[in-house]
Formats: C-alpha cells, structure tokens, sequence
C-alpha cells in the first residue's frame, strides 16, 4: 500500500458537494497506471484497466466527507452554517475549521457560550446554537474572505498510533476511495481477464449521486463498494445487534439488501481460500452505501459491499487498522481475478 498517497488524499478538504481536491489527487494517482482516467460533471473519477469487455466490474469508493456551509454572515463578522451530511452536534463544538475560502482556507473556531454561563438544562447543544468565528472584525471584513455558501471541513490531522492504526477526520470514505485505486494498481501489474474501473465516487453523504452517474455511464454487470462500518469493539457497543467488528477483524463482507447473494459467496470464497480474515455484516434493510444506487442502474448490477471497520465515525477522530485495509485489498483483488466473461451473477 501507498502511505503516502493515502496521507494526501486525507489531508486535503472534499466535503460533499466540493470534493474536487482529493478527486484531483485521486486522479493525478490514477494516472501513472490506469489506461484511462476521467471525470464526470458530478464530480466523481473513473480509473479503467481495458480487458475483455463483455464483463465490466466496478470497484466504487466515495471520495466525499462530511462538512459544513456558510449560511449567514452577521454584523459582527460571525459566521451561521449548516452540516453537509450527518453531524453528532455536541462534535462540533470547539472545534477548529477549514474554509474553503475565496483566496485560500480559513481556520475557524465553533464557538458556544460557555459552560460557566450556562442556565439548567443548556448543556445539550443544538446546531443553531453554534457559529464560526474567523477573527473578523465585522461582515464587511468576514466577506472579502467567505461568502454564503462556502464550504469547510473540521481541521484535524492525520496521525499513525501503535498496531497499524491511524486517526483523521474524512477516514470515511477516503479510505473506500483509497481501496478501490489500491486494487486497480494491482490488477495492473498482472492484468485481468475482464475490464476493470475503480471509481472515486461524489456526494454519497447526501445524494448518491456520483454513485448513480458513474454506474449508468459504465455500465457494470457487477460492483463491489468500499466503505467503513461501524466497529464494535468500544465500551458500550451493542454487538447483538451491530455485529462483530473488531480493528484488525478484516473487512467485512455485507450481506442481505443490496448485496448479490452470488457477490457475496464468491468473495467469502476467496477469503477461505485465501486465509483471508473476515466478518460478516448483515443488511436487514438498506446498506447505507453507494450500493444502494449501483444495484439499481440500468437493469440492475450484481453488487457486494466490503466494510473497513471504523470507529468514532462521522468525527474528526476515526479510527481504523491498516491491516484491514491491507486485507480488503487482498480479497477484492482475488475476486476481481476470478472473473471470466462468462462468469454469471444471476441467482439460481
């Protein structure tokens, strides 16, 4: 794996809507091997390694995180916003923040009113509650450096702890993002029999539809989706009902929903075969990920979604094991080299 490249693409903002620099790094990436490489209006990449194309898999990552946008400017210079995506609210507070701004990013603090000023009954934050403050002096002042409408991202580092184990913020899903170029830079040394893609996929946090354009113009007969799923492995998880999910367990391989049952048993094969680790994760409902829009383009896509453990996700501290990446990348690669163009995916 690519430490490196995987330091860059989290260290640079892309939160939903706006993920042209990590897309951009992506793609710069994707470049020194992938026969082609493209972007759509959506903003989503697409990385293809050319073999026989009567069967196309695609290997699909967002590239999205979760952010913020401006939403008002006051007098004082003091910034109103909104959560891009999904936000624990009592995360924000105090935390610093990257703006993309007009010339350049912005660090900002959320601020609050203190504890200490406080009335019973105050403590539970509520979004409208918070502001940021960029050091303005007042709206005019504020305004030559953001506008309504600007976007940003919590400003938190990439940090490597002891066992394999990294913290950032925009781990999901970078990582999935990572994944999927990780396996084509693979398959590209010793190539496929079938036409492979690996796309870095826009807006899954609030719209899916990076996952929606790239599926209709590729045109898959089947998909395999990298994301992050919640680990249980913390104080307080409920392991009946999320599953065993450990840092270091391997990824997990989802199923039920979305999930080919064909998909799914081909890649629990190969992890057999392969002394793979692995849990199973079970999707009674939706997956909660790009494949719930790729199994449904066209005329349908056989499709599987492998899961990074993560904790602390949606946060600007997550967690996850390299190794587990390191073993997605394996399984995913052994699946991707057991296509033929007869292989099938309906299920009989």
């Amino acid at each position: 794996m690519s430490i490196e490249f995987l330091k860059r693409l989290l260290s640079v903002p892309g939160p939903s809507g706006r993920e042209h620099l990590p897309s951009r790094v992506w793609r710069e990436e994707a470049g020194a091997f992938a026969d082609q490489v493209t972007v759509d209006v959506r903003g989503s990449s697409l990385a293809v390694l050319k073999g026989d194309d009567r069967l196309r898999v695609l290997l699909a990552g967002h590239i999205d995180e979760i952010g913020l946008i401006v939403t008002y400017i006051d007098d004082d210079g003091f910034l109103s916003f909104a959560g891009v995506g999904g936000w624990d609210v009592q995360v924000l507070v105090g935390q610093r923040i990257r703006l993309l701004g007009r010339a350049g990013d912005v660090i900002g603090v959320i601020g609050r009113k203190p504890i200490h000023l406080m009335q019973p009954g105050e403590t539970a934050p509520k979004l409208e509650d918070l502001w940021i403050d960029i050091g303005a002096r007042n709206r005019a002042e504020a305004a030559e450096r953001v506008s309504v409408g600007t976007f940003g991202v919590i400003d938190a580092p990439f940090y490597e702890l002891p066992n394999q184990r990294i913290v950032s913020r925009s781990i999901d899903n970078r990582i999935g993002a990572y994944t999927v170029l990780e396996v084509l830079r693979r398959l590209a040394a010793e190539r496929p029999a079938v036409t492979a893609a690996a796309a870095a996929t826009a807006q899954e946090e609030i719209t899916f539809a990076g996952a929606n354009t790239v599926a209709f113009a590729y045109e898959p007969h089947a998909a395999i989706v990298v994301d992050v799923t919640h680990a249980t492995d913390y104080p307080t998880a409920d392991k009946k009902l999320r599953g065993e999910a450990r840092l270091g367990s391997g990824p997990a391989i989802a199923c039920g929903s979305v999930n080919s049952p064909v998909v799914h048993d081909m890649l629990v094969e190969v992890a057999r075969q392969n002394n793979i680790p692995y849990t199973v994760k079970v999707n009674p409902a939706a997956s909660g990920t790009d494949g719930d829009a790729i199994h449904l383009s066209r005329a349908g896509v056989a499709v599987g979604v492998v899961s990074i453990p993560n904790r602390y996700m949606h946060s600007p501290n997550e967690m996850i094991q390299l190794d587990d990446v390191e073993n997605a990348i394996q399984l995913i690669v052994g699946f991707v080299k057991g296509l033929t163009p007869e292989t099938r995916f309906e299920p009989v």
